[in-house]
């Protein structure tokens, strides 16, 4: 949902800086591949020693990359199919360091083993759930639903409560609780989301299946 109203906004505010980095000779594959291992970077760097308020800056530093490449793709006017696939696939690479730092600490310094489980649930149904519409796509269908809980809003809830609950290292108290809650929200949504696609893939298959039966029962 997140997705659809804040892109475009985005995608404004960072027009004149993607421009002056086509201006500067680099490439949107160069920002992709820089962007992801930023958030790498920062979340496996810092959230396994629990220091997620810094972890959280650096990865919102590189996050935008995202918006940034696309940006300039569309601005060269030549989008491809190879850069929509890289960008695809280093988004899932980026989730999966920001979930899987956050469950190391969890498994380790945290000391809570249902929260790193929650954390795993997390990173497996964001992937997927882009799985699914992925999927769907390449059988023909337009898995035409906005999710509940989509890759903007498990970003956007977990990313904040990070940064939040970091603020505990400078004497915030009780801050902390923020991200096990983030992530019960993250986990509890991303199930629904999977559920809304299924149920989406399963009525257009339908829909498409009867129509190919009454097609060939009609011949022309």
């Amino acid at each position: 949902m997140l997705n659809k109203y804040a892109r475009a906004f985005f995608t404004r505010v960072l027009t004149p800086f993607a421009a002056l980095l086509l201006r500067l000779g680099i490439s949107p594959d160069a920002v992709t591949l820089v962007g992801t291992g930023g958030v790498m970077a920062g979340a496996l760097a810092f959230y396994p020693r629990g220091e997620f308020f810094w972890g959280t800056v650096v990865i919102t530093l590189f996050v935008f990359s995202d918006l940034v490449d696309g940006n300039m793709a569309r601005q060269l006017g030549r989008s491809s199919r190879w850069g929509a696939f890289l960008d695809s696939t280093l988004d899932r690479v980026a989730d999966a360091a920001i979930f899987g730092g956050l469950a190391l600490w969890y498994a380790g310094g945290g000391r809570n083993l249902v929260l790193c489980a929650v954390t795993i649930f997390c990173l497996a149904s964001g992937q997927i759930v882009s799985y699914t519409k992925a999927r769907g796509e390449a059988i023909g269908l337009p898995v035409d639903v906005n999710g509940l809980v989509e890759r903007a809003e498990r970003l956007v809830i977990s990313l904040v409560a990070c940064g939040l609950a970091g603020l505990h290292a400078f004497g915030v108290p009780h801050i902390e609780v923020l991200l096990p809650i983030a992530l019960w929200i993250v986990a509890a949504g991303s199930l629904v989301t999977m559920v809304q696609r299924v149920v989406t893939v399963r009525r257009e298959a339908a829909e498409a299946d009867a129509a190919v039966h009454e097609e060939e029962g009609n011949p022309a």
